[in-house]
Parts: structure tokens; C-alpha cells; sequence
């Protein structure tokens, strides 16, 4: 059983809502993204999002392409990221970590040779927005076996027909997109998002997670209301955008929002 699996399975008998937050790996700088984890997870993060920088992030909106860019500024590469994992995993081996990324830097490396080195590290899942379940079979076998759950995106726009293939190779959570758009942009429909998380629920035992657009408590405990967990992405890397050699402050920001998310939602 893997950490995403195990974790959903402790939220739902705890009768809460799962909190996950995205950050890019690297951004603004490589030394704050280990201490900012562990920060999460003490602000009440169930699961944390950790983006690959890529040159390219297409299903990404403008405040995460520029963490992307500021990443890479640095040079931060899918090596320096799982060394993060590997470094973040020393005193948390309980909080499951999801990369989200794009398929090049992967192929660049060898699928088997990233699946090895993601297990070494201790990543739970895999978000690949560019890999399609109906080309991913023999990769996610190779994750499959170690226990690292490939989660993908359904979108509003996403197909009956569709929503079948991604059942059969999912694992983890499935990641429901809230808005049609990049992340960070358009406004929630939730009565839009509580008839397509029904819709999802047909075709899938897995919980489902909600993310783009969520900025706030009140939208997260709104989202909360019909999904298993939330996912925050762009509301907090805006936070890292006017970075000026404060880490503390950074991490202090984060978790006050992540903390006031965190209550909103127990106590909906």
C-alpha cells in the first residue's frame, strides 16, 4: 500500500478532509523548498505537491510558469529535486509526496532509471501532465511495483469514454481540474464541480482531489464539501514571487494561510 492510499484511507476514518499544497522544487531558491515542506506539513498539509521545474509548463498558469522559470534560474534539475525528497524524507517518513511535471526531463533520464531513483527517494506519486494513460501502460507498471501511484487530471471537458481508461490506470487520488483553464485563473462553478465529482465517482472507487482556482478557506471548505481533499497551487507560490533573502517570512506566510485553510475545513 502506498503513503497516498494509506493517508486517504486515515482521512476518511477521521471523517476530514485531505489539504494538499503545490510548491515548485527550487523556487525562489533551492535552500528554502526542504524547510517549506516540513513547514506544511506542521501548518496541517495531508499530502504534498511537488512541482518539477520544467522550461515549458503548459497546463500551468503565469504565477507557476514563473516559479518554473525562477527554479531553473538556479538550475534545478529532477536530480537536485529528489535529493530534496531524499533530504525532506530524513525526518518526515510518514507525509506522501507527489511530483507533478512534464514527460521530458523523465525520458531524459530513463523511465526505469527515474523510477528507481523516485523509490530511493521515497515519492508516492506521479503527475505527468503530458503522458496520457493510453501511452503510459509500461511506465506505470514500473511504478506500480514500487509502490509509486500515477495520478492523472480530469477535466471538466473530460469524456465518459475517458474516464474509464484513466480508472483502470490510476492509483492515488484522482485529480479533478475545477476550471477550464491554466492553474491561478477563471472562477469556481461549484455546483459544476459537486455534478463532476458525482460523475467521477461512477467510474472510480479512488478519492477525488480539486484543484486550480482555489484560493482561499472559504473556497477550500466549499470545494471540501464534495471532494476528499483540496488542492492549493498558485494561492502560494504568489507568496514566493517578491522574495528578497527572507526565508522565514516566506514559510511564516505559507503557514498562516495553510493553517487558516486547515481550520476552515475542520470545522465545516
Amino acid at each position: 500500500m502506498s503513503r497516498i492510499e494509506k493517508r486517504f484511507q486515515e482521512l476518511l476514518k477521521s471523517s476530514r478532509k485531505g489539504l494538499i499544497p503545490f510548491i515548485t522544487a527550487g523556487d525562489p531558491v533551492a535552500e528554502l523548498t526542504v524547510p517549506l515542506m516540513h513547514a506544511m506539513v506542521d501548518a496541517g498539509a495531508d499530502l504534498i505537491e511537488l512541482g518539477i521545474p520544467f522550461s515549458d509548463p503548459m497546463a500551468d498558469g503565469p504565477v507557476i510558469q514563473k516559479a518554473n522559470q525562477r527554479a531553473l534560474q538556479h538550475n534545478t534539475s529532477l536530480h537536485d529535486v529528489l535529493g530534496m525528497v531524499t533530504e525532506f524524507r530524513k525526518n518526515d517518513e510518514l507525509t506522501p509526496v507527489l511530483f507533478m511535471g512534464y514527460l521530458n526531463p523523465i525520458e531524459a533520464m530513463g523511465y526505469e532509471k527515474f523510477a528507481d531513483a523516485a523509490a530511493q527517494a521515497g515519492v508516492d506519486g506521479l503527475l505527468v501532465v503530458d503522458l496520457p494513460p493510453e501511452e503510459a501502460g509500461e511506465f506505470n507498471e514500473l511504478l506500480y511495483q514500487r509502490d509509486i501511484d500515477p495520478v492523472y487530471l480530469v477535466a471538466p471537458t473530460t469524456t465518459s469514454q475517458r474516464m474509464e481508461v484513466v480508472s483502470l490506470e490510476a492509483r492515488g487520488f484522482i485529480y479533478y481540474v475545477s476550471i477550464r483553464g491554466v492553474t491561478g485563473s477563471a472562477t469556481l462553478d461549484y455546483t459544476e464541480i459537486s455534478d463532476r465529482i458525482k460523475e467521477i465517482r461512477r467510474h472510480t472507487s479512488l478519492p477525488v482531489g480539486v484543484g486550480f482556482g482555489i484560493n482561499s478557506p472559504e473556497a477550500a471548505v466549499k470545494i471540501g464539501a464534495h471532494a476528499d481533499a483540496v488542492v492549493i497551487g498558485s494561492a502560494i507560490v504568489r507568496m514566493m514571487e517578491n522574495y528578497e533573502g527572507d526565508k522565514q517570512g516566506v514559510i511564516n506566510a505559507v503557514s498562516d494561510f495553510l493553517s487558516s485553510v486547515r481550520s476552515a475545513l475542520d470545522n465545516s
